[in-house]
């Protein structure tokens, strides 16, 4: 496979070797490139030779350069190729039980390795190949896969797919090559949790120190599951029983190799009514993104800015808003600013999510239209806070496609958002550097 050069940075290697944009490019240094890997791998060489297609031509061009330095071309897509699609039809999937009518991209289900070496994305490896498997392992390329359970049966199973457990070989062929793995369990009452977890568990601990963490999610359900495999929520008894049976794991694994191994979202402990662990418990926090450690991390963020913060800025009332699941946690951040700063007034309001339905309780999927809904006719105060998890990463449209802009001419209100950080939290809250 070949690709067309789109585009060259000005001045760059290549466009001070001769390459032109329209040219195709063919190989580096004799490896023929079908993707951004291929292109990352191979050029990152301190001399590079490069065959390109020009009209019916091929060119030769020998490039030195600093090791790693890019060559400056630019290509048609990020990846170079096209994202790789899911194989899968998981029973726990939370496309297929959204609502119709919203973005396009929004359904689109990505399940491609190279991203999830680029981005961090999970992927569930059973679109791949032996080949595709061993590029991983010669490019040394650590990835993050969605396991759900170490049971080839149950996994065929969860996913509908015939090749899912055949696929976890791939998972022992990573580790075992010495590369480190992130893996996911989206863990369904009654299905994966239980005996099954420890199961799963247990087989990933059998691969340390190469397992980096896994993270144990509890499943989300919305109102749009028609026709869908009947699911279950986690209750406070049995995610109580999941948290027990992950310390099972944490602790032999903490003894041996120094590090709890796997950890449990958040939601867990705050759906189970169980004390947040310190943040200790949580060791370099690595599964983060996923909502492990979220509001421990927030917690002791706030509570160090409180010691460093100054303010004179006079009487202040601020609202948050924040899904009914983080409510308590919000809650009471809020009582201790106010008896640190006694003229500061902070409200919070949990949000029900309408929209996607109220078993669906995570402040990142709250809607402008449920914002909008509720808080329409209550005093907010100076200043409306929200997270930045509800807007897209690169613009503010939330994901029923209104603007935040929107939601400020609705509610007449200043709204901030922001991060999960508690020192730009409590700058928020108080009204500083705004």
């Amino acid at each position: 496979m070949a690709v067309e050069i789109t585009g060259l940075d000005k001045c760059g290697h290549a466009e001070r070797a001769g390459i032109q944009a329209g040219d195709i490019l063919v190989s580096i240094n004799g490896h023929e490139i079908e993707d951004v890997l291929d292109y990352m791998f191979y050029a990152a060489e301190n001399r590079t030779e490069l065959v390109i297609k020009r009209g019916g031509e091929e060119l030769t061009f020998k490039i030195r350069k600093s090791e790693y330095d890019d060559l400056g071309m630019q290509f048609e897509s990020f990846l170079m190729d096209n994202k790789r699609s899911c194989s899968n039809k998981c029973i726990f999937c939370f496309i297929d039980q959204m609502p119709p009518g919203m973005r396009e991209t929004l359904y689109f289900k990505d399940d491609d390795a190279r991203l999830s070496f680029l981005q961090g994305n999970y992927v569930t490896l059973t679109n791949l190949t032996d080949k595709d498997v061993q590029r991983i392992i010669d490019m040394r390329l650590n990835i993050n896969v969605s396991v759900h359970t170490t049971n080839p049966e149950l996994r065929c199973m969860m996913m509908h797919n015939r090749f899912a457990g055949e696929k976890l070989k791939y998972i022992r062929m990573i580790a075992e090559s010495g590369l480190m793995l992130n893996c996911q369990i989206v863990c369904c009452p009654g299905i994966n949790d239980g005996d099954e977890l420890r199961r799963t568990l247990n087989d990933l601990y059998d691969l340390m120190p190469n397992i980096q963490s896994v993270a144990i999610v509890p499943v989300g359900v919305t109102k749009f599951r028609e026709g869908l495999y009947p699911l279950t929520l986690f209750n406070e008894k049995t995610a109580g029983e999941a948290i027990d049976v992950i310390a099972e794991v944490q602790e032999k694994s903490l003894e041996k190799y120094g590090t709890r191994m796997a950890f449990a979202a958040d939601e867990f402990y705050l759906i189970a009514k169980r004390p947040l662990p310190e943040g200790d418990f949580y060791e370099d926090y690595p599964q983060y993104e996923n909502g492990v450690g979220l509001c421990r991390s927030l917690i002791d963020e706030v509570h160090s800015a409180i010691e460093l913060a100054e303010y004179d800025g006079g009487k202040r009332k601020v609202t948050i808003a924040c899904g009914t699941a983080v409510y308590p946690v919000q809650k009471s951040l809020a009582e201790d600013i106010m008896a640190a700063f006694p003229d500061v007034t902070v409200q919070v309001i949990p949000i029900l999510n309408r929209f996607f339905g109220e078993t669906i309780t995570v402040t990142g999927l709250i809607t402008a239209g449920d914002l909008i809904d509720q808080l329409k006719d209550k005093d907010l105060g100076d200043e409306l806070l929200i997270s930045k998890q509800m807007l897209k990463a690169d613009e503010p449209i939330f994901l029923d496609d209104m603007h935040l802009d929107d939601v400020k001419a609705a509610l007449n209100i200043k709204i901030t958002p922001t991060a999960n950080d508690g020192f730009e939290y409590l700058d928020a809250v108080l009204g500083i550097g705004i």
